[in-house]
């Protein structure tokens, strides 16, 4: 179950088990956390995490990897933290989930301490430790120091790069907008670039209405994994932007002929003990009048604190 996404089975199997008197052992512990993971269920992570110090589990290294991924993926980073501590003896892996960790929250100055209290362990740095690493520049908008990373980790550390490298660096450049330089280090990778580098670049050209790199990249995904309904729906965004409805109409009956469906959004919430699952375009939950009324005064809250911003941002220039 918590393999195949289906958290909220999984912690139902786990509590049947624990009513039956059956005690879990480190491998039942894992897979319980890689379901609270999926739900980012802070909750009932917390509750596993009581029952992994009753039995006896709290300094076990794979228990206490996925509690800290658990805990990262629920937003409590200093938890993470904390269950990393507790490790007597942290393995590599151990070490690359904490760097995750500060890296999926955009700490980039946590994950670099981390990183250099690795090495001073004794651990040598591996791919993954790197793609945290360039993950965490991404996240803090820093380009010098995702290159320098890259180049270090090739010429300091001989590691070969793998496309999730270039695709986690093209990424940073384009949010930056510097497209073309990372157009040209798609060009000059030493392999074909897959779905996820041209995915990279989209996003910035995207982001700066940048149609020509734009329609390339898309076109270059199209080949790669032609059901993939995020390139047509981003190009046509795109055209749409720069009123191209002509191209808009030729993206949107490519994506007809084609078979490709857009995949709905989907989101979830516990509340009460109870987690409720939306789908994008489903009016069936019994209060989605409500909901619905809600997210429009969460909107006008939002707007209205948009515009205060905005109107102290002015007022600042005259201050």
């Amino acid at each position: 179950y918590a393999q195949n996404g289906c958290g909220e089975e999984a912690l139902k199997l786990h509590m049947q088990m624990l009513r039956m008197g059956i005690l879990p052992d480190h491998s039942t512990l894992v897979s319980v956390l890689t379901a609270c993971s999926f739900l980012a269920s802070l909750k009932e992570g917390r509750q596993i995490h009581v029952i992994i110090i009753k039995n006896g589990f709290d300094s076990h290294v794979s228990v206490c990897n996925a509690l800290v991924t658990t805990y990262s993926k629920c937003g409590a980073i200093l938890d993470s933290e904390l269950a990393f501590a507790n490790l007597c003896n942290p393995d590599l892996v151990s070490w690359n989930t904490v760097i995750a960790a500060f890296a999926q929250h955009g700490l980039y100055e946590k994950a670099l301490s981390f990183f250099s209290g690795m090495r001073l362990s004794g651990f040598e740095p591996d791919g993954i430790t790197f793609l945290s690493l360039l993950s965490a520049c991404g996240h803090s908008g820093m380009v010098n120091e995702s290159l320098h990373l890259f180049d270090s980790m090739v010429k300091n550390y001989r590691i070969i790069p793998q496309p999730e490298h270039y695709a986690c660096l093209v990424d940073i450049l384009g949010r930056a907008g510097l497209l073309e330089k990372a157009y040209k280090m798609i060009q000059e990778m030493p392999f074909e670039a897959d779905s996820g580098v041209w995915g990279a670049l989209l996003a910035g050209c995207c982001a700066y209405s940048n149609v020509e790199l734009g329609q390339l990249s898309a076109e270059k995904i199209m080949e790669l994994d032609p059901q993939n309904s995020g390139a047509y729906i981003v190009l046509s965004n795109m055209y749409a932007a720069k009123g191209m409805w002509k191209e808009v109409t030729r993206v949107r009956g490519l994506m007809k002929e084609q078979g490709v469906k857009k995949q709905p959004a989907q989101s979830w919430m516990e509340i009460g003990n109870k987690i409720y699952f939306f789908l994008g375009g489903d009016v069936s939950h019994p209060y989605i009048e409500e909901i619905h009324s809600e997210l429009k005064k969460i909107g006008l809250q939002m707007k209205g604190m948009g515009d205060v911003a905005e109107i102290i941002f002015a007022w600042s220039f005259y201050g």
